[in-house]
This record gives C-alpha cells, structure tokens and sequence, in this order.
C-alpha cells in the first residue's frame, strides 16, 4: 500500500497508495520532477493516509499548503460500500464530502489511495536565521511578513527559552559560546529570539523573498544571521521524535500543545500557557514557545514542557495529565483552537464540544453513526462519549 498509482502531469496530480510513508513518497516524485512538499516533523515514520485522517500540517505549509489543500481526490471502503472522491479542480455541487474525510481519523473507513497536488521541485531553496531582541519584537515581525504576504516556505519564531535550548543542543560548545558573546556585544542579550525561516521556488521568487524578510526583520531590530543556523535546522528538523526517546531514558518525560489563535491573542495566550504548564505540578517544568505556522489573521503557538519522570508509571500519567488538562484549558479559555495539526484522537475529544458546539458534534456524530452503526472503526477516538 505505498506506490505511486498514477502522475497527471499536466494537471500536476499524483495518486498513492495511503499506506506510502513521506520518504518513500518523495523518493517515488523525485525522479519525476516532482514533491509533495508535506514535511512534519514525523515526516520520516507517518504516512499519506495519516496525514489526510488528522489534518496534518507540514513545515513548509506556507508554500506548499496544509494537507486538506494538497488533497483533491481518493477512494474509501466505507462499511456502505466503496467512496470516490472525485480530483476535480472546484466543485460547487453541495456539500464537500472531501471535507468530512478530512481528520476524520479513520472513524468512516479505509482510505486506500489519494489523489494530491504535486510541485515542480523548486529552482532553489534555502534556510535562515534572524535574531530579534524580544519576543514580542519577533511576534511584530513575523505578523509583518505573513501579513506582507512575502512567499516564504516556513517562519519558524522561537522564544527566549528555546532559543537557549537550541544553542544549548547545537553540540559545538566553543562555536556556541563564541557566538553568544557576540550577540551579546551587539545587545542581544537573554531575552534574543530566534527566527527561522525558509525560501523555496524559483530563484528570482526565492530572492525576492530574502530582501523582504530581511528588510521588515531590520525594522524591527532584527540582526540578520545567515544561512548557517538554518543548514544546521534543516540536518535536524525529523529528530525530535527520537530525542524524546533519549529523554526518557534519561529519566525526563516531553509533551507538546499546540493550538491556532488570531494575532491578537497570541502574546497573551502564550504567556498563560507558559504560566499555567509551570505551575500545574508544584515542581519545576521547563516550557518553551515556538510560532510554527503563520496566517495573516493570526498563528499556531506551539508549546513543548519537560518534567521530570516517575518511578512509578501511574504517577507519571497523573503528572501528565495535570500539565495536559492545564494547557488544554488555558488554550480555550483564549478561543483558541483544540489541535491546529495533531489531530483530535483521545487525549482532546473532552475538549471538543466547546469548539464546535452541541449542534456541530450532533451533525459529526451523525456522519459517523451513518458509516459504522456498530462503531467498529478506531473506537473512541476523535468524538467525547455521548451522555
């Protein structure tokens, strides 16, 4: 379950097999020209079909698109019987049951292929770093270009604490030490933030986009640091998932939260949730804030904790759940959105309700009743038990 089935060149469509995980998809395009350009951090391990069940979003979305812009067709064993998804360009016939496959995650059937729009492999393509001063300086500046609509691939804004983190995993302790002395002779002291960003396309596109980053970023106090730090991200962007694994081993628990709110909120909203996971357990927990994936209305906060394991497996997952229950509810009392690209599964289906409302869930948990009367397919997931 993991070929490519057919390329429409012309109409730059590629249909798969759901079951191709991202590598092996991209290896099948390359020869051919071509990319999907859907890279999430679980790139390596995650596949088509999974990312059209949870709404997965890529770090170069800015450019290529989130994934329910990249689908346009596909076919589903439903317990009714087979469903098409017709790959038409637009479609004004109704509602789009394209749509409701969409992080359905895997509550309507069997999603064995998918029809996705495909990308000449650009001309060129580059990672960089700029420094701001503060975070909020950062956040003004990032607002800036997606609202410019400068056609960059990626923004990527860390916050204080975890650009610290990042100089302090770079593994190059005299470079890093050098560089830090430097910043800080130019006035970038502990509170600097670490802007990446990304530019793909064609080259004259790929140029542009340079200047016009660069240019609002000096505007707001930016200092402009090369293409090294953003090399050094790109070698390491898909290994988080293993570094979680270290972690452990080393007796330390990580999760993520992350979530979507207009610009408006967002300095506020990330403050609150920094607040909220730091005090959930009584003992120290180390946070930190990125922006990922920004709109020009507004942008995910992506937040990651560290604390410190237990002996014990339970006390581990009541800790856990304490810090989990503490974002998730500091990121609704803000309006923000349950999961901006994790989809719902079981740990936000509580939270669920107060996003889409009673008459929303009414008219999901009838869609799915509708295909799976029996509720056979990925129980319990995605929709809170009924009353």
């Amino acid at each position: 379950m993991d070929e490519l089935v057919h390329l429409d060149g012309p109409s730059q469509l590629a249909t798969f097999e759901a079951g191709v995980r991202g590598p092996r998809l991209e290896a099948q395009l390359a020869p051919l020209g071509y990319t999907l350009g859907h890279f999430p951090q679980s790139f390596e391990l995650s596949t088509l079909g999974g990312w059209v069940a949870t709404r997965s979003v890529g770090q170069q979305s800015t450019h290529y698109g989130r994934i329910e812009e990249q689908l346009v067709g596909g076919h589903l064993e439903t317990f009714l019987g087979p469903l098409d998804l017709p790959a038409v360009p637009a479609s004004a016939a109704g509602p789009d049951v394209r749509q409701l496959v969409l992080g359905s995650e895997g509550r309507l059937g069997f999603l064995t292929r998918a029809t996705v729009r495909v990308h000449p492999r650009p001309q060129e393509e580059g990672f960089y770093g700029v420094f701001l001063h503060n975070w909020a300086g950062g956040v003004a500046a990032v607002r800036a270009i997606a609202q410019a609509r400068v056609p960059v691939s990626m923004l990527r804004l860390s916050d204080a604490q975890e650009t610290a983190t990042t100089f302090a995993l770079a593994g190059a302790g005299g470079l890093v030490s050098w560089a830090d002395r430097g910043l800080r002779l130019l006035r970038y002291g502990a509170g600097r933030c670490l802007l990446i960003y990304g530019v793909t396309g064609e080259t004259h596109l790929v140029r542009l986009a340079r200047h016009m980053v660069e240019d609002i970023c000096r505007r707001h106090g930016g200092l402009v640091a090369g293409a090294v730090i953003g090399r050094k991200w790109k070698a390491s962007r898909f290994l988080s998932p293993y570094l979680r694994n270290t972690l452990w081993d080393h007796g330390y628990a990580l999760d993520t939260v992350e979530t979507a709110v207009p610009w408006s909120a967002v300095l506020g909203l990330a403050m609150d949730l920094q607040t909220a996971l730091r005090s959930a357990l009584g003992e120290r927990v180390l946070v930190f804030t990125h922006l990922s994936h920004v709109y020009q209305v507004g942008a995910s906060v992506y937040t990651t904790f560290l604390w410190p394991r237990a002996r014990d497996a339970d006390e581990t997952l009541d800790r856990w759940c304490k810090l989990k229950a503490a974002a998730s509810e500091t990121i609704l009392a803000h309006h923000g959105t349950i999961s901006h690209q994790h989809g719902v599964g079981s740990d936000h289906r509580k939270y669920l309700a107060q996003e889409k409302g009673a008459v929303g869930l009414t008219l999901i948990r009838s869609a799915l009743v509708a295909a799976d009367p029996d509720g056979l397919l990925n129980p319990d997931k995605l929709l809170p038990d009924p009353d």
